[in-house]
């Protein structure tokens, strides 16, 4: 008898981790969210057309400050109704607004008090989307380049480990271990708000080379060591400190020699024409043309006195805006120094002698040498305080305004090389904006306890784990990741899911790149996260030009009917298409021709109807 297979089947599409696509994570469609287009200011129609994909929790993503200008007040309103009428949830992601105040020329309070005004408007038009409720809003966490991490080989920690023992007699501690991750930081001077990249590198100085010889190495023997970016930038502080100082010594000095050289011609003219000039009670017009009858070289010697003043007063300018640098960003320690050090020179420089003068500025400039102030630090280290104190404003005003019902600031992580893209860094920044959020708080009269509850629930992270799965490109791996997760967990109360392969923020749909997304959301659920989940996905969309909606229900195993039952779009994904389930026919037959029901659409094996022939569910005999 001969038999032809017509349908193969899928025998293993009913396994729970079917699917190339899936995670091994399963979120139920309800709770997968979308974000508009970054592209344009008509957002009410992105939202519709997401609505019209059965998406509820919804995200406007009008990123481009210019795009998110140009959205009128009402749409928001209307964006709003749209919302009630729907059963959706709305969130908001912030225009691209550096919150520091940090630009390419530098660090200004008046920048920084402008993107606050910015963010407090993003964050009562957010509030318009539901005022019922309390509105995730999304904010970078900077849009500036931060610290470059990258792990060094074992070679280069055990060679590092040597280097310290050798060079202080102790173990390497955890924090200096710890700095040998950096790869690259950019250090900020904060007086001057200029900014400076400094690198890991090899280096070797003339001292350490003397050392080496005077221990019997030889010149072979002696090799650079490893200078992590912050020993170089505490090198650049010393070195900064140490230029600056000299160049007070330089001009204290050479106002010094003129007045040797010349001082005695000056004072002999002095007595001699002062008495004559005091009796005559002449003007200054008057001195002047005298000086010009007096010989040249009497002359000169006054003129030469008056440029060695003009460098005294030039060293105990620089000095003291030196002193200031130093007392304010010294230690406490250094400021007792500081502080004993200008007693003395605070009798001294108000003498009326030019030499005593002299040494106050000589004395006080030596013991300002054993002060090393950080002038220069990285540039999150300055960020920070910035930025919070951006964040626990915007909060605050939104407290103020909308009490229990005002929307929540979502610090996002930026890519690998953006600064605060780790846990540790975004985790500070969350911490200083609360603290600053309970401090104001608490000097608009409210309690301390209701200062502290609010921080907790409205300033936290919207956690990117497309950006997070970067630190790749620099060769850390799949567990250094979901590590970062673990260590941010608990401040996370919004989720951006993406997928890329490490290199660029690509926005795949999740399940197409090497996103450890289902471990990272099982350390966010361990952590009791609750909050929304936004599939970013738009380059997908614009490159391919469909949807990303059945990739991503497959992506999360997301089940295929409201009750949570099986199937799951991911054990669907793969069955033969035209498997109808039905009724059976005591419909009108033209229905089932219609609309695909019935047995008509099963395969042939299980009972369908091969073409031209009768179904072998009506009792035809089969051949």
């Amino acid at each position: 008898m001969a038999y032809e297979f017509f349908y193969e089947g899928t025998p293993y599409s009913l396994e729970p981790n079917y699917g190339e696509l899936f995670t091994g994570y399963r979120i139920p469609a309800g709770e997968i969210g979308a974000p508009t287009s970054i592209q344009t200011a008509n957002q009410i129609q992105e939202v519709s057309n997401l609505l019209n994909q059965g998406i509820k929790p919804i995200e406007l993503q009008p990123i481009q400050q210019e795009v998110f200008d140009q959205i009128p007040k009402q749409h928001f309103k209307e964006i709003g109704r749209l919302r009630k009428l729907t059963g959706a949830e709305m969130s908001m992601h912030a225009p691209i607004i550096e919150p520091s105040g940090i630009t390419r020329e530098g660090w200004s309070e008046t920048d920084r008090e402008s993107a606050e005004r910015q963010l407090k408007t993003v964050i009562d038009k957010s509030h318009e989307l539901n005022p019922d409720g309390k509105v995730p809003v999304t904010i970078h966490a900077s849009a500036i380049q931060g610290t470059e991490f990258s792990p060094p080989s074992e070679e280069s920690v055990q060679k590092y480990k040597e280097q310290i023992k050798e060079k202080t007699g102790r173990e390497a501690t955890k924090d200096e271990l710890k700095n040998l991750y950096e790869k690259r930081i950019v250090a900020i001077n904060r007086e001057t708000h200029q900014m400076t990249p400094i690198e890991r590198e090899l280096r070797i100085y003339p001292e350490e080379v003397a050392e080496g010889l005077e221990k019997g190495k030889s010149i072979g023997e002696i090799k650079p060591e490893i200078r992590t970016p912050r020993e170089e930038m505490r090198i650049h502080n010393i070195s900064d400190w140490h230029n600056n100082l000299t160049q007070v010594i330089f001009y204290k000095n050479r106002g010094d020699e003129i007045i040797e050289t010349y001082y005695p011609t000056v004072k002999k003219i002095w007595n001699e024409v002062m008495p004559q000039l005091a009796a005559k009670r002449i003007t200054r017009n008057q001195f002047e043309s005298f000086i010009k009858q007096l010989p040249d070289s009497q002359q000169a010697a006054l003129s030469k006195v008056r440029g060695a003043y003009e460098y005294i007063e030039n060293s105990q300018l620089i000095l003291r805006s030196l002193f200031s640098k130093a007392y304010k960003y010294g230690s406490e320690e250094e400021k007792k120094i500081l502080s004993e050090a200008a007693k003395d020179f605070g009798e001294k420089i108000r003498s009326p002698d030019i030499a005593v003068q002299s040494e106050a500025i000589q004395n006080l400039a030596i013991q300002m040498e054993a002060v090393k102030p950080n002038i220069y630090v990285p540039i999150e280290d300055f960020a920070v305080d910035n930025s919070a104190k951006t964040f626990a404003n915007v909060a605050l005003h939104a407290y103020e305004k909308y009490k229990d019902k005002a929307p929540i600031i979502s610090i996002e992580n930026l890519p690998s090389g953006m600064a605060f893209s780790r846990s540790e860094e975004l985790k500070k920044l969350v911490e200083e904006s609360r603290e600053k959020f309970i401090i104001e708080a608490v000097k608009k009269g409210h309690s301390k306890s209701e200062a502290e509850e609010a921080a907790k629930k409205m300033i936290g992270v919207t956690w990117d784990v497309g950006h997070i799965n970067m630190m790749r490109k620099e060769g850390f791996k799949e567990e250094d990741i979901t590590k970062e997760t673990e260590e941010i967990a608990k401040y996370v109360k919004h989720v951006h899911l993406t997928d890329n392969f490490g290199y660029s923020d690509s926005h795949l749909p999740p399940g197409m790149g090497n996103v450890p997304i289902k471990e990272i959301l099982e350390k966010l659920e361990k952590a009791g996260f609750e909050g929304k989940k936004i599939v970013e996905a738009g380059s997908f969309v614009q490159h391919f030009k469909v949807p990303p909606t059945q990739a991503v229900l497959e992506a999360f195993g997301s089940p295929l009917y409201p009750m949570h039952a099986q199937p799951s779009w991911n054990q669907i994904s793969a069955t033969y298409g035209n498997y109808f389930s039905g009724y059976g026919t005591f419909l009108p037959e033209s229905h089932f021709s219609m609309y695909g029901a019935g047995f008509s659409g099963m395969p042939v094996e299980l009972g369908g109807q091969m073409q031209g022939k009768q179904s072998r569910f009506t009792g035809a005999p089969t051949e």
